[in-house]
């Protein structure tokens, strides 16, 4: 079993970068490394969006259309962490923000996902 703790948020100008960790811990050092894991964010009074996962290997990653360009997720495999780099923010991308993790690989549906970190908030101002 995994958990996950979301960093990195808070609140940012239009135009401006944030960069997101997902830290897992639980298991063996190499327990985050069998898992795929995504990242969704939920606006207020909206369900969970997808937008961005990546896979064990980090071969195979995904985006959501409406992050493809500004948001690049990557992870580090001696850290147990998964990032998040957000550029070019713009006030739609404001929400919490969660990672999620699976051993089956990455997805773009929350069902997907057996495991969920408690979120941290972005708010990006006009």
């Amino acid at each position: 079993q995994v958990q996950l703790v979301e960093s990195g948020g808070g609140l940012v100008q239009a135009g401006g970068s944030l960069r997101l960790s997902c830290a897992a811990s639980g298991g063996t050092l190499r327990t985050f490394t069998i898992y795929g894991v995504g990242w969704f964010r939920q606006a207020a009074g909206k369900e969970h969006e997808f937008v961005s996962a990546i896979n064990q290997d980090s071969i195979r990653k995904l985006y959501a259309d409406a992050v493809k360009g500004r948001f690049t997720i990557s992870r580090d495999y001696a850290k147990n962490t998964v990032y998040l780099q957000m550029n070019s923010l713009k006030p739609e991308d404001t929400g919490v923000y969660y990672c999620a993790a699976d051993r089956s690989g990455i997805g773009t549906t929350a069902e997907h996902y057996g495991y969920w970190g408690q979120g941290t908030q972005v708010t990006v101002s006009s």
